[in-house]
């Protein structure tokens, strides 16, 4: 399907889908077996699997479900290492294997849209279309997800306003409001000026829609009930007496549901190459677990003999959030694909991150081998939770053939399997080594088991503890600012249950930015720790998290336009 992608990158991710010819959404849904009743289209080339269609796939017998494979990474620059690239890419490669392949990845924000990061679609020739669509409005998901928190946001501010029967301590109010953009002047706000009639005045502030828990409850609910009840039990505010106030208690879990029924619906669409794909959900790599839906994660494992989906940011936050919180509910990787690149090995083997990138543009065999070392522990990480990893060198056009040689030759007498991947110049071709070690780890490791590292019913403190020791290498937790005092609250309110979910950096396996490769002898410093209960885990806090980004001096949506009715400058 489609046209060569130019090797050299001349030609952009837009030019390229549009290119492309795409296949009939039929066709592409009849791969996995479904029915034209199973999909509902939103469009000549979008369609939503129906209600039936998600509960007939997952119907049969949950021992023919499909392998999956999980694409995670190593400690990435912030210009990213091309995860979205190399799934989608890998997904194709699979299919032209012979294997009947479904890829399924989160749906983009239009905060990195419009700021600085860009889609979440892939690129050139391993991209998810239609990208257009898919990088705006999409479906509406995104935007039902903003009206929803706005929704339980109003409910909560109309009942302070309306006698506070509940009496909600207006102090301890913990729902903010949502916006699907980078606006930095919403980051602290004042709500209720104006008068008497126009709300309690108090101090609030807003996030972007993928940091709001909705969209990390919609990531992990398993049915419509299951989403109403996830939404219920969510800690809005706390009352006088410090007991959790809930959407339940407002009687609102409802109406946010309703509003959020189509959106549960996982949203079917193709890769340059025709493989189906799904793009649904989108929560915050770094306060919740950073990937699709569980549900479209489940309808691709029943209905393809391959799903290849994918974590945020590198192994230390992405996989060990996948397989500690998703891997619990039985979506379980049988294998782990680690991406690097040799930009980002160059930034591990120096000894200091330069300030900008043009060191890491110079050609430097040397800090590339250097910086396998970094690579190898989030190898480590997957394989001590028992899924086998392959490495997957991503090359860019600019890589010198000395780097990637230099790599190669440092990884040579480890036992991990590795494959360079052109994925985004040439598509499925560019990954079929890749591929054919990916199914050949999948099935020399048959009934393979995941280990969680630590237990459900464990201290709060011990599961942070063994996470910062066994997954980021520290060698001791330092509990600061209240939250020592969270974890007795919470283990009080009876949330000590519940898996971990720690925000870091994700620029160092520690959680200081600026040390590279694989620090030892570091202490990992918690500051703050509160409960997502209606996702259910606990968000443990290493430093401030920016959950409402700015645009920069330049946002890409400066170069955004409409031409003769045509969307130009998007990417």
């Amino acid at each position: 399907m489609g046209t060569d992608a130019d090797a050299d990158g001349s030609r952009s991710d837009l030019e390229i889908a549009r290119e492309t010819t795409l296949r009939p959404l039929s066709e592409v849904a009849a791969d996995l077996g479904f029915n034209p009743d199973a999909i509902e289209s939103r469009g000549a080339d979008i369609s939503k699997v129906t209600l039936e269609g998600v509960r007939s796939s997952l119907a049969g017998d949950s021992s023919s479900t499909g392998r999956t494979v999980l694409v995670t990474g190593m400690t990435p620059t912030p210009k990213g290492e091309g995860k979205t690239v190399t799934t989608v890419g890998l997904a194709q490669a699979l299919s032209r294997l012979g294997e009947r392949t479904a890829v399924a990845v989160r749906e983009p924000s239009l905060g990195p849209v419009f700021g600085i990061k860009g889609g979440a679609a892939g690129g050139g020739r391993s991209q998810v279309l239609p990208m257009e669509a898919i990088n705006l409005h999409f479906t509406g998901d995104l935007h039902a997800l903003t009206a929803a928190h706005g929704l339980i946001a109003a409910a909560l501010d109309n009942h302070l306003q309306q006698g506070n029967e509940l009496d909600i301590d207006p102090r301890r109010v913990r729902w903010p409001r949502a916006v699907d953009c980078n606006d930095r002047a919403l980051r602290n706000v004042v709500v209720g000026l104006g008068g008497e009639t126009s709300g309690v005045p108090r101090e609030d502030e807003y996030v972007i829609t993928a940091a709001s828990e909705l969209t990390a409850i919609l990531g992990l609910a398993e049915d419509l009930s299951d989403l109403e009840a996830r939404i219920g039990r969510v800690v809005l505010a706390y009352d006088r007496s410090g007991e959790p106030v809930t959407p339940a208690d407002l009687s609102i879990a409802g109406a946010a549901t309703a509003l959020l029924r189509d959106a549960f619906r996982p949203n079917l669409v193709q890769t340059v190459e025709g493989v189906p794909a799904f793009v649904h959900g989108g929560p915050f790599a770094n306060i919740a677990h950073g990937t699709n839906t569980l549900i479209a994660d489940r309808v691709a494992e029943a209905t393809a003999d391959y799903l290849v989906t994918e974590a945020g940011f590198g192994a230390d936050l992405g996989a060990e959030k996948f397989l500690h919180i998703l891997g619990r509910r039985g979506v379980v990787p049988d294998v782990a694909v680690v991406v690097a690149s040799v930009r980002a090995l160059k930034r591990h083997g120096l000894e200091q991150w330069p300030a900008d990138f043009d060191r890491l543009a110079k050609t430097d065999p040397d800090a590339a081998a250097d910086g396998v070392s970094n690579l190898l522990e989030h190898v480590r990480i997957v394989e001590s939770m028992g899924v086998p990893a392959v490495v997957a060198i991503n090359v860019f056009p600019d890589d010198a053939e000395a780097e990637l040689s230099a790599v190669e030759a440092a990884l040579a007498h480890r036992d991990v399997p590795v494959a360079r991947s052109t994925v985004f110049a040439e598509g499925g071709a560019g990954g079929v080594d890749l591929a054919e070690a990916v199914r050949s780890a999948a099935t020399a490791h048959e009934g393979t088991s995941f280990t969680p590292l630590y237990d459900l019913d464990d201290p709060i403190t011990e599961k942070v503890a063994t996470i910062a020791r066994e997954v980021y290498g520290a060698s001791d937790v330092e509990f600061v600012d209240g939250a020592a005092a969270d974890i007795e609250r919470l283990t009080d309110l009876g949330f000590d249950d519940l898996p971990i979910c720690i925000s870091k950096t994700p620029y160092s396996l520690s959680d200081d930015p600026s040390l590279t490769g694989a620090p030892t002898g570091w202490t990992l410093t918690v500051r703050d720790v509160s409960v997502s209960a209606g996702a259910g885990f606990l968000v443990v806090k290493t430093a401030d998290v920016m959950t409402m980004p700015g645009l920069p001096a330049r946002p890409s949506a400066e170069d955004v336009g409409v031409e003769d009715g045509e969307i130009v400058g998007l990417f």
